[in-house]
């Protein structure tokens, strides 16, 4: 019987590539996106390699349109082994400056919809006494940067949320928990990430301009002298996420670059996986 995964946010990026990698790999792959008419390019892929994915709407923000799509899936199938909580966004904007609205769309998109997802489908899972749950978080959500500690502070919440879980639930009914923690991608989600900032004009302004300036010009840099090092594809961070999915023992977090590993030594260094910390809860608490 084949696997089934769950991929939030597939229409570009890191969840397109993995819905491609793990059909490939065998998985039955529900792709899912919030914008059914941004299918095209999976679709193309499907029809080329006549892949096992079936394209599912869902918002990731919107709790009924979860429900509805893990519904599809168990009417279905009456199961689902894997989910990958991939869908986020990025947004660069100083705390003083981002309005309510800003706030709780980005704290929705990268932080509330991972629970809600992960809220459906565990019943699912715990009654099969087996799953897996994947987030793609961010080396953002172990290390706070300038100008995106509302991103950060979202994919911390991820982070904290999944080792939680992590620390009870898999050991008592055989779900596992995973971060994946790229670094920087050159894929969509960092146009939107600059969009919601220089684009639109709402780049920081008054005292936090010169500071801003410096990020941008280091961001230009650093893009331009190291490219290949600093930025990953699309491919190679879906390659990492299915690469968890396959391992019998998965680790609790793992980062998808050098670049990556460096940033966030400091807080990695004596626990690499995540799993010392996670022990060590369990001895504590339970």
């Amino acid at each position: 019987m084949k696997r089934n995964v769950l991929i939030t946010g597939t229409s570009s990026g890191v969840g397109l590539e993995a819905s491609i990698l793990f059909a490939k790999k065998g998985y039955k792959v529900y792709a899912s996106m919030r914008n059914l008419a941004k299918a095209t390019v999976l679709k193309e892929k499907i029809d080329e390699a006549n892949l096992d994915i079936e394209i599912l709407e869902l918002d990731v923000t919107k709790v009924d349109s979860i429900k509805n799509a893990v519904e599809t899936i168990i009417q279905k199938d009456g199961h689902i082994d894997v989910l990958v909580n991939n869908a986020g966004a990025g947004f660069a904007k100083t705390t003083e400056q981002a309005s309510e609205e800003e706030i709780k769309w980005v704290t929705d998109v990268n932080y509330h919809g991972v629970v809600y997802c992960t809220q459906a489908v565990l019943p699912y899972m715990r009654k099969q006494k087996a799953g897996q749950i994947i987030s793609v978080t961010s080396v953002g959500g172990l290390v706070g940067q300038p100008f995106n500690e509302l991103y950060c502070g979202a994919k911390f919440a991820v982070e904290g949320y999944m080792e939680g879980l992590a620390s009870y639930v898999s050991d008592a009914f055989n779900i596992n928990f995973s971060c994946v923690e790229p670094g920087g991608i050159s894929t969509e989600f960092m146009t939107s990430a600059v969009g919601k900032t220089v684009v639109e004009g709402q780049m920081a302004t008054g005292e936090y301009l010169p500071i801003f300036q410096q990020y941008m010009d280091k961001s230009v840099s650093r893009a331009s002298e190291g490219a290949a090092i600093v930025f990953q594809t699309g491919v190679e961070v879906a390659e990492v996420v299915l690469e968890v999915a396959e391992n019998e023992h998965p680790p609790m977090r793992t980062r998808t670059s050098k670049w990556g590993e460096d940033l966030c030594e400091l807080k990695t260094k004596t626990d690499p996986d995540g799993t010392k910390l996670v022990n060590q809860v369990k001895n504590a608490f339970l």
